[in-house]
């Protein structure tokens, strides 16, 4: 995605936000939301209205009704405490973790396997969810504010598929964490999955939608765009990289442990950092022909893009640019 705010003209087209432009926003959603103290004066940065802002495209209304949601989920559900101790249990087989190494663009790496899940609580696997996305958070680096999810379907089948926990997890990242993907690959799903994603995709707005991209190990063009996001030598093997160390829960929760000792301080802090994040490149512009085939959809396409050359093609591409070219304004990512 193109993370430079826009907004609709009158006429269809987009233009551009002046940095005075969304600064005045921004202070306006301040306003509407009122004085805040504590835990929720260091969340409500002007970096976090930005993202609120972006997510529904710069509609300042709507921006401080989704915020004020969050604000109220944030202190009814207390993300911030949850610690390695809460969900360790949830961890063990390696389903969702954090990886070691950001992507080339200063981004952390949530590693997601489907196969792994040894769970069947809903409420516990969102929990552990949100403790991921908060640890996820807490290691960004400076003027970063995206993350990944490398997601890995080796071994998947029917059973792994639950439409509670889907539809529980798109509503936590949308309404929640607005803005904090930046990109999701599905890397060799099956094609049982295809049908599956088809279904839950009046699930996803038009922008998270357009972030979910497809990758497999025998694609070349796959692997291209690997190597430009990633470096080999830190990426799992799993993911075409160099490392086959596998997960060990017993080194992870030791980092985990060591993380959780840093949340304290992360909520007592100034919030310095800039409400405009760092460029990325665009991961919503994929542009494929008209008479593009099936086979085709289901790959990278190798053809440059002016915007951004890195794109992995969604299995329903066709309508996926279609409703993103006329929805890319509307819905949170």
């Amino acid at each position: 995605m193109s993370v430079d705010p826009k907004k609709t003209a009158s006429n269809g087209q987009e233009k551009m936000l002046t940095s005075q432009e969304q600064q005045v926003l921004i202070n306006e959603v301040r306003r509407l939301i009122g004085p805040q103290s504590g835990k929720a004066s260091i969340f409500c940065s002007d970096a976090s209205i930005s993202r609120y802002l972006r997510a529904r495209n710069w509609n300042v209304k709507k921006a401080t009704k989704m915020l004020k949601l969050s604000l109220k989920w944030r202190a009814e559900y207390k993300p911030e405490e949850i610690r390695w101790e809460d969900v360790a249990h949830e961890a063990e087989t390696g389903k969702i973790y954090r990886s070691n190494y950001i992507d080339k663009y200063g981004r952390t790496v949530l590693v997601m396997r489907p196969s792994c899940q040894n769970s069947k609580s809903t409420k516990g696997q969102i929990k552990y969810l949100v403790y991921c996305m908060e640890n996820a958070i807490l290691n960004l680096p400076p003027e970063q504010e995206q993350m990944v999810w490398l997601i890995d379907f080796q071994g998947f089948n029917m059973s792994h598929i639950s439409i509670k926990v889907t539809r529980e997890t798109a509503h936590v990242l949308q309404e929640h964490y607005p803005e904090r993907l930046g990109l999701a690959i599905l890397y060799n799903a099956p094609k049982f999955f295809e049908p599956f994603f088809t279904m839950v995709k009046p699930l996803l707005e038009p922008k998270t939608y357009n972030k979910v991209k497809f990758g497999y190990s025998d694609d070349q063009n796959t692997k291209k765009i690997m190597e430009d996001l990633f470096d080999f030598d830190h990426l799992e093997s799993a993911f075409g990289g160099n490392d086959d160390r596998g997960f060990d829960i017993s080194k992870y929760a030791d980092r985990m442990k060591e993380d959780d000792k840093k949340i304290p301080a992360f909520w007592t802090r100034e919030n310095t950092v800039s409400s405009v994040p760092n460029h990325v490149p665009s991961l919503d512009s994929t542009r494929l022909d008209s008479d593009t085939d099936a086979s085709d959809n289901e790959k990278i396409d190798s053809s440059p893009d002016p915007v951004m050359d890195t794109d992995i093609t969604n299995p329903d591409q066709k309508s996926l640019v279609n409703e993103g070219e006329r929805n890319a304004s509307a819905g949170v990512h």
